[in-house]
């Protein structure tokens, strides 16, 4: 393969569908890798795509609107690409973590609507662990800090808090979306987003104290 260098100037034309960067930064830029059945795997950095493309194992489906320029080419950085041989994928569920929390209620808080910097959210129990609530995603839902406070360790009935959307177990696969810390995925991926995908443990939730 053709060493690439770091350069990244800005792109021109291309034949492929092309994406600005929106709130990726400008020293990684993410790359969606789909299954032969267009189904989301995960997210690699470009210079592994780069790698894939040139061994013949992934076609580009997407582009972004910068370029990398090697001694004897230029390519442009793939947004989006495809694997060429299907992979057979275990049905493991989507993780149940913080960020998938977050992710499977829109970022915002579910008893006000209310959506902060991410860095300002927290999780709650609904019912709390105090009264026999379980860590799991039907008990647990997206808070602000303002909420969380006011329902404390009581029950909705007593906090006066409502929801406004009753918890489930995600159907589709927000760890996608949510592996570079990104409350919105680039815009070229979100065509691709829409596939359906058990909690596993409480450790992801550890850092914070019960509600």
């Amino acid at each position: 393969m053709c060493p690439v260098s770091l350069t990244v100037p800005e792109a021109g034309s291309s034949t492929h569908h092309r994406h600005d960067r929106g709130e990726i930064s400008r020293h990684m830029e993410p790359v969606l890798l789909l299954n032969t059945s267009f189904e989301p795997l995960r997210v690699i950095n470009w210079k592994r795509a780069l790698t894939l493309v040139f061994a013949g194992k992934v076609e580009v489906v997407e582009e972004y609107t910068r370029e990398v320029h090697s001694v004897s080419l230029v390519v442009r950085l793939p947004a989006v690409v495809r694997l060429l041989t299907l992979i057979r994928v275990r049905g493991s569920g989507v993780k149940f973590s913080r960020q998938n929390i977050y992710a499977r209620d829109n970022y915002e808080c579910q008893y006000c609507g209310y959506q902060p910097p991410v860095s300002e959210l927290t999780y709650d129990h609904i019912i709390p662990r105090a009264h026999g609530g379980p860590t799991d995603w039907t008990n647990i839902v997206t808070c602000c800090i303002t909420c969380n406070r006011r329902k404390g360790g009581k029950s909705l009935e007593q906090s006066g808090l409502r929801l406004r959307h009753s918890p489930k177990k995600p159907t589709w696969q927000p760890y996608v979306t949510t592996a570079l810390g990104m409350r919105n995925p680039p815009e070229s991926w979100r065509d691709y987003l829409a596939w359906h995908a058990g909690p596993k443990s409480e450790e992801a939730f550890s850092s914070h104290p019960p509600s």
